[in-house]
């Protein structure tokens, strides 16, 4: 590996739940020698992408909080999706709460959260959060819109996963699941990721090309569930804006 791909590769040993490690652990892992896994630990502190932590250990530093907040700053995706997604819970559920998700690697990352003013915790996502692809009305409607080369990869690459979780036997009946949602322009789903959370999903595109979804995620009680299907042209509707001025506004999006 060279140098980058180190230095990459010890930052992803955290993100299996480990929050310390030590440089001999480290070096164990990756099969560096302990002179080599120091360099680059002591490169990383200095940026402050690690930090020392007890029990001659480190743990992840302050960096990426500092270039979080930056992301947040300059993120024009969020910029403009934030007032529609107020706007959204608004005229729909102030008991709900609307997130902003993209596609990471072969899951759907939360990137921004807008919880109603009488809203208790409704979702178990939040920035940062990484849920299945296949599971969700968020993940399903950007996997439903990915090219169908794309999809095909996904697949092939996930079939005993999508076997298991969508009681899908078959290429042909997978996409045609997911053509019929594209179709749709929507996704509505009752208690994928929760027990009784209610999700509902459009894509979010730009240029024609979706690289978001906006879903309004709700627990409702016998009375709202009735009305959950009223909320679908508001939420397709959000979308929509929210694409209109990406077109219009951004020059890159990236993936």
């Amino acid at each position: 590996m060279s140098r980058p791909d180190r230095l990459l590769a010890i930052l992803q040993l955290f993100e299996d739940g480990r929050p310390v490690w030590t440089v001999d652990d480290i070096g164990v892992a990756l099969g560096m020698s302990i002179s080599t896994t120091y360099r680059h630990v002591r490169s990383l502190v200095q940026a402050g992408f690690l930090d020392p932590a007890t029990g001659a250990g480190y743990a992840l530093g302050p960096g990426f909080i500092r270039y979080d907040r930056i992301l947040r700053q300059n993120d024009q995706l969020i910029q403009i999706a934030e007032p529609v997604m107020k706007a959204l819970l608004a005229r729909t559920n102030r008991h709900a709460t609307v997130i902003l998700c993209r596609r990471f690697k072969d899951c759907v990352m939360c990137v921004h959260e807008i919880q109603g003013d009488k809203s208790k915790r409704t979702t178990s996502y939040e920035r940062g959060v990484a849920m299945p692809m296949f599971l969700g009305a968020t993940s399903k409607v950007i996997l439903a819109n990915l090219p169908d080369r794309t999809l095909k990869s996904v697949y092939l690459a996930n079939e005993k996963t999508i076997r298991h979780v969508l009681k899908v036997n078959d290429w042909k009946t997978f996409k045609d699941e997911f053509r019929e949602i594209r179709r749709a322009g929507y996704v509505l789903t009752d208690s994928e990721v929760a027990e009784g959370r209610i999700g509902l999903a459009a894509p979010v595109s730009r240029d024609g090309q979706v690289i978001a979804g906006v879903s309004l995620v709700a627990i409702p009680n016998k009375t709202d569930r009735k009305k959950i299907s009223t909320y679908i042209p508001s939420v397709m509707a959000a979308a929509a804006e929210i694409s209109l001025s990406l077109s219009h506004e951004m020059a890159i999006v990236p993936r």
